[in-house]
């Protein structure tokens, strides 16, 4: 199942949790998950509340003793102990993140940091809840829209803290992010850390069959914008090749020299884009001119505008998001001369790398043609003669690597 949520007005731990009680996880799972950790004093309920005209789940987490600070390690060694596992895995991997970016904004091993307010009861109960949660509602895939940011400054143990709070800012690390006129905090550091652990990519909605969707609240009503966090759950499209989210960089330039050109694709593709080219257009003013654009993931969107716009110059990027779909495909390592070629293998057609071509016909004298249609020869010996063994392999310890006989497949 496919999990899509919109936190442009926030994100924390019950509004997370809230969402996916609304969406139908069954709460008497969660509770069991969280008390299969140990800690005792603590109540779940839910109540429908209304944020700003929008009915929404609120998570309502109560305490018997309020203990705001304790140890990491206590926390993780509680978080180990939730069953099932894949739930237990989750919330160590955000309480970890937690005590991580603590440790390096203070500057002291993980062992020792000592988590103030995310140290109480609540912050077990929204990770390990959420982990059971996502366990139960059987969603392997986490997509988001970009994370709403408030402005303003937060009370915290070591004073007034600017928001986003630093371990927020750390744990968003990679993230979509923008700015709201919200004048409070609105990303809390769990809300962050379980993004993280979750491994939430970042773009629209993905392709796939809506079956719920579930509205999470927070505790705060603030004007202006309802304090809700939206989970979209649905089911994966069955299709013979997936379909990835990928951003479009273009800019039109007429007055970059052809040295700069000619170094640019390689500068674009070294700072994350998956594909760059140029191509001339006659601009305004009939003046010859050039489009440089650049594909790249979201994640990579923002190393790429740099390079580009540092590289040309130029005022402006434009952004599109479109949609690829891609086959599946493997690399075989097959060698020539002694000298490794790799061939990219898909579905219909197989395609050795000119630059291996290349070196093989220095080495050897022969025309770079001629190197080719030996290596089509050799890819076409080795498919056929290891067809049945790469399927008996295919359950290998390490599925990414088989070795054969000398030649190497792996998945790309």
């Amino acid at each position: 199942m496919i999990l899509w949520l919109n936190p442009i007005a926030g994100i924390s731990g019950d509004m997370l949790l809230g969402a996916l009680l609304d969406l139908g996880a069954p709460i008497d799972q969660v509770r069991s998950a969280i008390d299969s950790t140990g800690i005792t004093g603590w109540h779940l309920t839910t109540d429908s509340v209304e944020r700003q005209g929008v009915r929404a789940l609120h998570a309502v987490v109560d305490v018997d003793e309020i203990v705001t600070e304790r140890h990491a390690v206590e926390l993780l060694d509680m978080a180990r102990r939730a069953q099932p596992s894949a739930a237990a895995d989750l919330a160590v991997t955000a309480i970890h993140s937690v005590a991580q970016i603590e440790s390096t904004i203070h500057g002291a091993p993980v062992e020792s940091i000592h988590l103030h307010e995310l140290g109480g009861v609540d912050t077990i109960v929204d990770t390990v809840g959420v982990a059971a949660a996502l366990h139960a509602l059987g969603i392997d895939e986490v997509w988001s829209g970009a994370v709403g940011l408030g402005i303003g400054q937060t009370r915290a143990t070591h004073g007034i803290l600017p928001v986003p709070a630093p371990a927020t800012l750390g744990l968003l690390r990679g993230a979509t992010v923008i700015g709201i006129d919200t004048p409070t905090e609105t990303v809390t550091p769990t809300g962050a850390a379980l993004l993280s652990a979750m491994g939430a990519r970042y773009g629209p909605v993905p392709e796939m069959t809506i079956d719920a969707v579930g509205y999470g609240a927070g505790s705060r009503d603030t004007p202006g914008r309802p304090n809700v966090l939206t989970a979209v759950l649905g089911s994966k499209v069955a299709r013979n090749a997936p379909v990835d989210s990928m951003v479009m960089l273009e800019t039109t330039v007429d007055d970059v020299t052809g040295e700069v050109l000619g170094q640019l694709v390689g500068e674009l593709l070294d700072s994350g884009a998956a594909d760059a080219w140029i191509a001339p257009v006659v601009g305004k003013k009939n003046r010859p001119a050039h489009v440089i654009s650049a594909l790249c993931s979201p994640p990579s969107v923002a190393s790429v505008e740099v390079c580009l716009l540092s590289r040309t110059g130029t005022l402006g990027v434009r952004r599109t998001t479109i949609d690829r779909r891609t086959l599946p495909r493997t690399w075989i390592h097959v060698d020539v001369d002694g000298i490794p070629v790799r061939v990219k293998v898909g579905p219909h057609r197989a395609k050795p790398e000119h630059d291996d071509l290349h070196k093989v016909a220095a080495a050897t004298g022969v025309p770079v043609r001629v190197v080719a249609d030996r290596v089509q020869v050799l890819v076409a010996e080795h498919l056929h003669s290891h067809e049945h063994r790469v399927d008996a392999d295919a359950g290998s310890s390490d599925p990414m690597t088989n070795q054969m006989d000398g030649s190497s497949i792996r998945t790309q």
